[in-house]
């Protein structure tokens, strides 16, 4: 099959769903075009590994002044900023040339989707049966409606109320223009589908989980966990993130130090800004800023920790933290896209008292962190294996060509 893979930002073991995606449908032997758009010289690098992956990758140089700019003039409309931030003319002639010889063409985001209704509609205006596949990844919509509910800073909150009737009625047209549209979750793909009216007249939007590299992610049995430690991994610069990073510090790592005064917690991800990086000066807090690798503060630490306060879709955190042998205490809006069992898999706990428990237990517990660390993996072996996952989508490509535009 030939398929025309059009995510509107480099895929990189970050953006880690269309790089795993991609590298597995070509493992599966598809020949995969990668059109996409880099915005600094790291991310143009890291196009190196997809070359070695792809039959072909088409990119453009989207600098940061044609994103502002293309927000500036989507101002007066009615279209969300997120649509138009990624857009570049030359990337959707590109994708407009490459669709005409695929398959099948798959647009990655809300950020791309306005290069997916483009190439549709290219593709219509010359009779042609290509089905367009729209991967939402997560409802922005939902996401909006969180943030809105856990303001972090005026600023936010007015962009947040700005977007989200903007993306709210996008959505909703977008689940009714594609051959089929993806979300990584149920709950993702309810909301879209309420969006929409119900259901696409076109068809259900079909749910497509993250997985979790099992080969790079892996417990190694070599190294020795330190005792009385926990980690929080994520892009630091994330709204959701600092808000889990700063609450958790102030709010619960003060009552678990109480009852293990040696505790450690470590906060590990690219780009933390100030109010991330002040936290270091409490007693017992690391910030490490950008690392190479994350395996080994998931392989050290005794305890993973996901206290996510809003956010949609899949942790994928949480998948990366259980793939190493790690056991995790996540809230119950960490682990409401996934299947795991509370108390076997990771242990879900809400509220900063509950949370210091269930920390402190397992601390003093070896036993059971052993168990709920080797259970984490088994459910991530079982349920979020990304040849797995690759299957169902080249299903759902099947599918839709079948079925035809």
């Amino acid at each position: 099959m030939n398929i025309l893979f059009l995510v509107p930002y480099v895929p990189s073991r970050i953006r880690v769903r269309p790089f795993q995606l991609v590298q597995a449908l070509a493992a599966r032997g598809h020949q995969v075009t990668l059109a996409t758009a880099w915005a600094t010289q790291a991310e143009r690098l890291e196009l190196d590994a997809l070359r070695g992956m792809c039959a072909r990758v088409v990119d453009v140089h989207l600098p940061r002044w044609r994103s502002w700019a293309n927000c500036l003039a989507a101002l007066p409309t009615r279209t969300p900023l997120q649509a138009v931030y990624c857009w570049h003319p030359e990337l959707a002639r590109l994708a407009e040339e490459l669709a005409r010889e695929a398959d099948v063409v798959h647009v990655e985001h809300l950020r791309g989707s306005t290069y997916g209704l483009y190439v549709r509609d290219r593709l219509f205006s010359t009779r042609s049966t290509v089905p367009v596949v729209w991967d939402s990844v997560d409802c922005i919509s939902l996401l909006f409606e969180q943030t809105a509910r856990h303001p972090t800073g005026a600023a936010r909150a007015a962009l947040t109320r700005f977007e989200l009737g903007r993306t709210r009625r996008f959505e909703g047209r977008l689940v009714n223009s594609f051959a089929r549209t993806l979300a990584t979750s149920k709950i993702d793909a309810q909301a879209l589908a309420g969006l929409a009216g119900g259901e696409s007249r076109t068809a259900p939007v079909s749910v497509l989980p993250n997985g979790v590299d099992l080969e790079y992610f892996h417990p190694s049995p070599g190294t020795k966990r330190e005792p009385a430690t926990m980690v929080i991994t994520g892009k630091m610069s994330y709204h959701a993130n600092i808000a889990m990073a700063t609450r958790f510090a102030r709010d619960v790592f003060p009552i678990i130090r109480r009852r293990v005064p040696e505790a450690q917690l470590w906060l590990v991800g690219k780009d933390p800004p100030a109010e991330v990086r002040a936290l270091a000066a409490e007693p017992g807090v690391t910030v490490t800023g950008t690392v190479s690798d994350l395996r080994p503060y998931l392989q050290r630490a005794a305890v993973a920790l996901a206290p996510v306060a809003y956010g949609v879709g899949i942790q994928n955190k949480v998948l990366e933290a259980m793939a190493c042998g790690t056991p995790v205490v996540a809230s119950p809006q960490a682990v409401s896209a996934l299947q795991a069992v509370d108390g076997r898999d990771v242990v879900v706990a809400d509220g900063p008292e509950k949370t210091a428990e269930a920390v402190g237990r397992l601390f003093e517990e070896e036993a059971r962190r052993l168990a709920v660390g080797s259970a984490g993996r088994r459910y991530v072996e079982s349920r979020h294996n990304w040849a797995v996952i690759a299957g169902r989508l080249e299903e759902v490509y099947h599918e839709v060509i079948r079925v035809g535009v």
